[in-house]
Formats: C-alpha cells, structure tokens, sequence
C-alpha cells in the first residue's frame, strides 16, 4: 500500500494548534512495507488516554511529530517520513497494557548506525507524560537497512576455525576475584585455569585499568600465560583482554597493543562503553583478525522491568548489527534473570540466519539476517558442573559455556576446577551422540565420568547442594 493511502494532509493548509495524535499518526489501513523498519512497544497509557491516542503518540513522537502543529510541516512531506501505528493490541491477562506496531521509513535512519537507529525509536519517547510505562520489546529490521552494517568481525563458523575447535561448546571462565588482583597473580591464574582444560579466560566487565593492575601490565602477563598454556595443551587458547576505555582513542590503543602481542581475542562492555565504541572497534577487528567478546554489563537496568526499558533481545540484535562475535546470554539455569523460553528466542536471533515470528518466545516478527554472520551466545553466571548436562542440551554447540565460581572454587585449585569442567563437557558431549537424554541422565553421565576423574567427582561433591531458584522477571 502506498503511502498516500494514510496522507496526514499536511499540504491542505497550516491549521495551528493541538490536535489527537491518532489523526495523523494512527494508520490501521496501513500494511508495512518490505523496506520498513517494524517495532513492537509495550505500552500502560495514562488514565483517560485512549490507548489509539497513546500509540500514535509514540509513532509521532519517535518520528516527525510534536505536541502541537507546526508550519515547518508545510516544508517537508510527511507521509515520506513519519511513523505508523498501524496496529494496537491488548497484552493477553494485564490491565491497561497494549501492544503498539509503528512502522517506520528507511529515510528515517543513518546508513550503519546503531547510535542513530535507537537515538531515532527511544530518544525522548520514554519520558512522555501521555505514558506511564513504555518498553521496546522488538524490532523488525528491514534486510535493506541490515545490508549497511558489517555486523560481527568474524561470526561464529570463522571462530571455529581461527580456533581449531569443533563439535562442543567452547569453555571459559572469569577470573575471580574481579578485582584486586596484580597482573602477575592475574596471569597466573590464567595459566592454571587454560593449562586445566579451558578454551578461554576473561577480563570481568569491570577490569580496566586500575592502580591495582595496569591494563598493559595486564596485557603482558596474561599473553605470557596464553603462550604457556598453549605450548603445554597443544591447544589454542585465548584470553578475552578487555579494552573498554574512557575515550575512544584509549580504546583503540589497547586494542592495537593486543594486536601486536598476538593475543586472538579482546573484549569490549557494549552497552557502558557505547554503540558508536563498539562499532569502530568491531571493525578494527575484522581488519586486524582479532576475534571480540562484548560484555553486556548495564543490561539490567535498561531490560528487566516487564513494562518499561528495551527488552534484550532488541540489545542482542543492536549488538549484532553493531559487531561482536560472543555476547553474554544468561544461563536459563544458573544466577542470572533467565526464563528458558525467553532467552532461546534471543540466542537464536543471535546466531541463527533466519527467525519465525513465534509470540511464545517473545518474538514478535520474522527476522532475515542476509547472511549476516553470527553472534555466539555465552553462557555465564553461576553455573557448576552439575548444570553442564542441561546447558548442553539448551544452548547445543555453538555457545560458550563459562565457570568463573565454577572454576577457581574447585576444593583443589584452578587448574583441578578446569579439569573437572572439561571432562564433565566432553562425558556430556559423547552421552549425547550416543542418543543419551540429556535432562533425564544427566546426573547418571557425571557421576559415571567422576569415577574416572577425581576432579571431576570433587567437584560434584562440592557443588551437589547449590540451586539457584527464584521466580523469572523476564516472561511473556
């Protein structure tokens, strides 16, 4: 359908003063077009405010509207480039909560840039006072906006071959504490947790460069440890050096000297440190061969609240159109906030080429990725082995399991902790080829393999009691 089918009729004449948003705004006859970007908005209207009204507000509001006419709209064609609500529908057992579908012109954004894109759909929109809750629950992007993006460096096909690993999850591991540590201590507890049977060691989110531990300090003896580990293994390992920053140019800095020790993966905070950060910094490591983990720290504050923030799984796809090849997930079954549902529906829009609309997992529409390459999910947060057998039954393959408390709090040390972590993993990895049920034997396959690892059987006697069992925040 063509636009002039939903005119606002701006080129009438100038009619000064307030009227309804819905009577420019609000366009149930409209059907979205292929290059159109789609948005899903929760919203709770204010008492007395039709939620038509509300919608169409949000519409205007994150596009060309105002709260009253103006004449400037007689310089421009606004049926070109305004927002649509062109559907509102009642959220299923809530009160005074909808769904608004807005539609939005490709004009509207700036070619590659995910800076520009939430600037444009929650700039100002989230404080208008027509609304008490608003939350961005999904986006449909459009193949031909996708194309002006180069997405993740690497993807996780390229990941596995920069790696030489096939057929498994990847492990890794956080080190703890978080915070305190010198570099030397630091880089040996890399070493013990890479020699022990790990693929990976990180940075936590919050590891940058403090008195305690200078990042190029850091730097050094982590790749000292890496070079260590892999000469014992015979495996490649990696170490994700985080090179969040003040500024940009710091950033960037870290990033090259990461380059120039040799070191195969760095890591960003995406959300803390900003999209326009992270898409140089993503490109740098297409160019450079680096592979990038983003961190998602600050989630929380923006995603958790059922009526209000932007939902997850709109950061997930922002991040991959931005760049990142690994981005944290949640575990379903570990600390973290994490209904199973909910987050595969995320995981699969960060890895997969192509998603059904499927409601029951929060998606709202199909999403094409156009070959775009795919994002690994990381699992990490409070996980031991004792979850290994459900998490490689939830997350498959192409994620990467990390056990941070999980590792360096084995009875034995780091390098025991990894061990067991290794060998709960691959006793899981062979169960399943051999057509074994994951969830119903899981503890028969650890215990089975624990009688041939003692650090593995430590472990389990270690960790046999500890649940973590609260109710989801994040549900449909």
């Amino acid at each position: 359908m063509s636009y002039s089918k939903t005119q606002s009729k701006a080129k009438a004449g100038y009619d000064a003063g307030v009227q309804d948003y819905k009577l420019k705004y609000y366009t149930p006859d409209y059907t979205p077009r292929d290059t159109d970007l789609l948005a899903a908005f929760r919203f709770v209207p204010q008492p007395g405010v039709p939620p038509e009204e509300a919608a169409a507000a949000v519409a205007a509001e994150s596009s060309t509207g105002t709260w009253t006419t103006v004449w400037t709209d007689l310089l421009t064609d606004l049926d070109r480039y305004k927002g649509r609500c062109y559907d509102v529908e009642p959220v299923p057992n809530e009160d005074n909560q909808y769904i608004a579908y807005i539609a939005y012109p490709l004009d509207l954004f700036e070619e590659g840039s995910v800076t520009n894109l939430l600037t444009s759909l929650v700039g100002n929109v989230f404080g208008f006072k027509a609304l008490r809750a608003l939350r961005l629950e999904d986006i449909r992007v459009p193949i031909a906006y996708l194309k002006t993006f180069q997405g993740p460096p690497h993807g996780i096909q390229v990941e596995r071959d920069k790696l030489n690993k096939y057929g498994r999850p990847l492990l890794g591991c956080t080190i703890k504490p978080k915070l305190g540590l010198s570099a030397k201590n630091y880089g040996r507890a890399v070493y013990e947790c890479l020699r022990g049977g790990l693929d990976f060691t990180k940075d936590d989110e919050n590891i940058n460069s403090q008195p305690f531990m200078r990042w190029r300090d850091r730097f050094l003896f982590v790749q000292e440890a890496i070079e260590k580990a892999q000469a014992e293994t015979g495996e490649i390992k990696g170490h994700y050096l985080n090179v969040t920053a003040p500024t940009c140019e710091q950033m960037m800095e870290r990033a090259a000297f990461a380059k120039e020790i040799g070191t195969p993966i760095i890591m960003h905070d995406f959300l803390t440190g900003g999209f326009t950060a992270n898409t140089s910094l993503a490109k740098y490591c297409r160019d450079n061969g680096l592979l990038l983990h983003i961190h998602r720290a600050m989630h929380a504050v923006i995603d958790r609240q059922k009526t209000h923030g932007i939902h997850f799984r709109v950061l997930a796809k922002c991040l991959r159109m931005s760049g990142g090849d690994h981005l944290h997930s949640g575990t379903v079954v570990g600390k973290l906030e994490g209904e199973k549902g909910i987050t595969m529906g995320f995981v699969d829009l960060m890895r997969e080429d192509h998603i059904e609309l499927d409601r029951s997992r929060g998606i709202y529409f199909t999403q094409d990725w156009a070959s775009m390459p795919g994002v690994l999910p990381v699992a990490s947060g409070g996980i031991h082995v004792w979850h290994m057998p459900a998490l490689v039954e939830i997350f498959g393959d192409d994620s990467c399991l990390q056990f941070g408390g999980g590792t360096l709090g084995h009875p034995w040390g780091a390098a025991p902790g990894a061990a067991a972590n290794r060998v709960a993993l691959e006793a899981c990895i062979q169960a399943r080829n051999e057509g074994r049920d994951m969830m119903r034997e899981g503890g028969d396959i650890l215990r089975e393999a624990g009688r041939w690892s003692p650090e593995l059987n430590a472990a389990l006697e270690l960790w046999k009691e500890i649940k973590f069992e609260f109710e989801a925040m994040d549900t449909v």
